[in-house]
């Protein structure tokens, strides 16, 4: 429910607080006083459209601050946690509008787009009145509200999941058609391609690992002849490694005569000899480790040229052909078994189909149903609203082919307002005042259900007698029963059966400032207002004790 609206600085208001109960509410004042003004306002901070006129004259930004108390379970709570905002507490919605047209919007105090806003404002508040019965004005609404209250909405969702699954199964269908389609269309150079990368058979990285093998042997033939070379210095027919073995054992044998001269030279004689021993064994490990076929170079060059040709050929990188092979394949597969699963896909959207429509049968069957058990929870309530020569229809066309998200169904909500006359689209049909009577009888039918937590009704009563303000009273206090109603009215009938009464006055605030003023009444008060709408201006005790008797009647009909 609406616990409370701020407004600064809109049009005549200039600072306005206020605070709402529960049940019925209603503002009353003269024509002028600024009962459109505190709507509009509201209408902005739920979303509406922002307007520079509407910052009052002087100021630089106007605000309005909308405070709402909902259930925890209330859908509103999720939407919030969807766009990551606070939501486990009061939901404050306010929107700043500047002088120069520009609006900021911001939920729970944190800045949100005016789309948002208008998404939360909407599942919070209703606002009805004769130029703005939204919910008889788009048959989208009508079958949502035929769903709700039949308690349809789950058989809804299940259609839409049914509906999901054909559209799949079709696409499917018709991507595979048009995959064999294309396939045919280039048959013989796919099978070309095909059996050309076949007998190619790349592999992922292949590439690379044939690049750094070329490399590696060109790199090992430039220095395969040094090394070969090399060795055959160390250990041919002119290797100095005999020499000076022999050499070696001869000072050996001869140390012992000369020690002093030949102990080191040996020494270090006989340690070259082994780094010369241990360079030959080196030179024929590098050999060994080199050696390789010119054969495979060659190979290895064809290959890596072979794979680099298909890549220009077929327009993609090396690595992308195995994978390019694969998808022709599966193409020709396609094309080869295409008709079997052609024919397995065509089945499958056959039962997808088959059961979309048994479950939209069902559901439009039981729409019918409650449609006629919302007629008849609607007639029933326009004679006393008197309407008892109209007639409430509930337009319901069937496409079994349309296979829509909720069903095969358009619903749309009709009107006869008179015998004899042609029924139509009811806000066709229907004049202004008419509309709002029948949203009131539709709305009472419905209670609680498909309904925002607050309702909002703007003049509803206008045009009508004692009698049918007596019924609107009586409606709009049953409907304050199971959700928040707040209703702008001249009917002193309706003013009586409200638990909150706000009058609205325009008065001078300074010299050459005129504002608009809102003030809560006390049943003194309340008695005195309702007399002024009974009797005008002067306030006769006739009216006062009118007056008295509509409170009193609204008293002993609340104890009962």
């Amino acid at each position: 429910m609406l616990v409370s609206l701020s407004i600064r600085d809109i049009v005549l208001i200039d600072r306005l607080d206020l605070q709402f109960a529960e049940g019925m509410s209603v503002l009353t004042g003269e024509t002028g006083a600024g009962k459109s003004i505190l709507l509009d306002s509201l209408s902005l901070a739920l979303g509406g459209r922002g307007d520079a006129g509407l910052v009052r004259h002087g100021e630089k930004q106007a605000q309005v601050t909308a405070v709402f108390d909902v259930p925890m379970a209330h859908p509103v709570r999720e939407l919030l946690r969807e766009n990551d905002l606070e939501s486990d507490s009061d939901i404050i919605l306010r929107r700043v509008q500047a002088a120069d047209g520009r609006t900021r919007a911001f939920l729970n105090d944190a800045p949100v787009s005016a789309g948002l806003m208008r998404q939360v404002g909407s599942s919070l508040v209703e606002v009805h009145g004769q130029h703005d019965d939204r919910a008889l004005v788009e048959p989208e609404s009508h079958r949502q509200i035929l769903d709700s209250f039949g308690g349809l909405e789950a058989l809804c969702a299940k259609t839409g999941t049914a509906a999901r699954a054909v559209k799949t199964a079709e696409k499917t269908l018709k991507d595979h058609v048009a995959r064999i389609e294309e396939a045919r269309r280039e048959a013989d150079y796919l099978r070309a391609s095909a059996d050309e990368l076949a007998t190619l058979n790349p592999h992922e990285g292949e590439e690379e690992a044939l690049a750094i093998r070329r490399q590696d042997m060109m790199q090992v033939e430039k220095i395969a002849g040094d090394l070969r070379d090399a060795y055959d210095t160390l250990d041919g027919q002119t290797s100095p490694i005999p020499e000076l073995s022999s050499l070696l054992r001869r000072l050996e044998r001869k140390v012992d005569q000369a020690p002093n001269y030949l102990t080191s030279v040996v020494e270090n004689l006989g340690s070259a000899l082994d780094q010369l021993e241990e360079a030959r064994g080196g030179l024929e490990q590098a050999l060994r480790e080199t050696d390789f076929d010119r054969g495979e170079l060659e190979a290895t060059e064809e290959r890596l040229f072979a794979l680099r040709a298909a890549s220009r050929k077929f327009s993609v990188p090396v690595d992308e052909l195995p994978r390019l092979r694969e998808a022709m394949e599966t193409d020709l597969a396609d094309l080869d078994a295409g008709e079997d699963k052609l024919q397995a896909l065509e089945k499958a959207v056959v039962e997808a189909r088959a059961a979309y429509d048994k479950i939209a049968a069902d559901l439009s069957k039981k729409r019918e149903k409650a449609a006629r058990l919302l007629e008849k929870a609607v007639h029933e309530e326009l004679p006393a609203l008197k309407l008892e020569r109209a007639r409430f229809i509930i337009n319901q066309d069937s496409d079994p082919e349309a296979r829509g998200l909720e069903g095969i169904d358009t619903i749309e909500f009709w009107a006869q307002t008179n015998p004899g006359t042609r029924p139509g689209p009811m806000f066709k049909v229907a004049s202004g005042g008419e509309l709002s009577r029948f949203l009131l009888a539709l709305k009472v039918s419905l209670a609680d259900k498909g309904s925002a937590p607050t309702l909002v009704f703007d003049e509803i009563d206008t045009g009508v007698g004692g009698a049918v303000a007596e019924a609107i009273g009586v409606r709009l206090a049953r409907l304050a029963s199971t959700v928040q109603v707040l209703t702008v009215t001249h009917a002193p009938q309706v003013a009586a059966r409200a638990n909150g009464h706000f009058l609205i006055q325009k008065g001078e605030v300074a010299k050459d400032t005129i504002a608009t003023r809102v003030n809560e009444l006390g049943d003194a008060e309340r008695r005195e207002e309702i007399a002024r709408m009974l009797s005008g201006s002067s306030i006769t005790e006739e009216a006062r004790a009118a007056a008295d008797r509509l409170m009193a009647m609204n008293v002993s009909e609340t104890l009962v």
